[in-house]
């Protein structure tokens, strides 16, 4: 089934950021290090560029993803101008802590009262930005939620006399191609009701069977090799889950549904490994 998800508060959303991004600094962009390109909304960009803003890029969850791939993607981002990118972990309040400094490399003479360091969080759905925002306020004024789309508007905070931060709702694009449109839905940046996990799962299955065998025969046991095994693809990897896990339907059949969603909760809370799905 083609994945299709653009809820309708969303186009508003978009409409407010960029009313406010015309009055903002320094752009903070929240990535999934899982998947940097996928989770970076070209909107975004296309806004960014337009109003000739720097931007501070920000790898979070990287404590699940692979840490070589992350050091490949911030020499990546690092390399553009006017583009300053750290790895983190929202939910570690000491990586959260050095974001406004990182922002003020990008604005340094934003200092005072008079000139303070206005800043815009932007992000897709999901990939962390409620739980950072909590952390750098230092109370708990976003909501945090396993769902994407928790955040409904644009708000602003004041961080001092010296800076402010303007919050967005998580918003997705129009037309989203579909290869990057599963890959957040493994990532669960894309809401339940626009995709089954089964299809999630298979094109998951067929990724990791690409770059991380080695993690799924540790977590599912040894995987067919030898020129005699059958070549294993995404459907096959998740039969042979339900088959290693004991996952039957009635009748006795492997359960593809119950072994997809675990390989997507396993990848989800970084049960399955330090995992990244695209390189720059």
């Amino acid at each position: 089934m083609a994945i299709n998800w653009y809820p309708g508060h969303m186009v508003t959303a978009r409409k407010e950021a960029a009313e406010a991004l015309r009055s903002i600094d320094v752009v903070i962009e929240v990535l999934d290090a899982r998947v940097p390109r996928s989770s970076c909304n070209p909107e975004f960009e296309a806004l960014r560029r337009h109003n000739q803003r720097p931007a501070l890029k920000l790898l979070n969850k990287a404590d699940v993803a692979d840490p070589a791939r992350t050091q490949a993607w911030l020499a990546h981002y690092n390399a553009q101008p006017g583009v300053r990118a750290i790895a983190l972990s929202a939910k570690k309040r000491a990586d959260v802590a050095r974001i406004p400094a990182e922002a003020l490399t990008l604005a340094p003479t934003r200092t005072t009262r008079i000139k303070p360091l206005r800043m815009m969080i932007l992000g897709i759905p999901n990939v962390g930005k409620s739980t950072l925002m909590n952390s750098l306020l230092g109370r708990r004024l976003a909501d945090v939620g396993d769902e994407p789309a928790i955040t409904k508007h644009v708000t602003r905070y004041e961080l001092g006399p010296t800076m402010s931060l303007v919050d967005t709702p998580g918003m997705m694009w129009k037309g989203v191609a579909q290869d990057i449109a599963l890959k957040l839905a493994a990532t669960h940046s894309i809401g339940r009701n626009a995709y089954d996990d089964a299809s999630v799962a298979f094109e998951l299955g067929r990724l990791l069977l690409a770059d991380y065998p080695g993690l799924l025969s540790a977590r599912y046991g040894a995987l067919p090799a030898g020129p005699d095994a059958p070549a294993l693809d995404g459907p096959g990897l998740i039969a042979a889950i339900a088959t290693r896990r004991a996952l039957v339907v009635r009748g006795g059949g492997p359960d593809l549904e119950r072994a997809a969603s675990l390989l997507l909760k396993e990848f989800r809370d970084g049960t399955l490994g330090a995992i990244t799905l695209e390189r720059p």
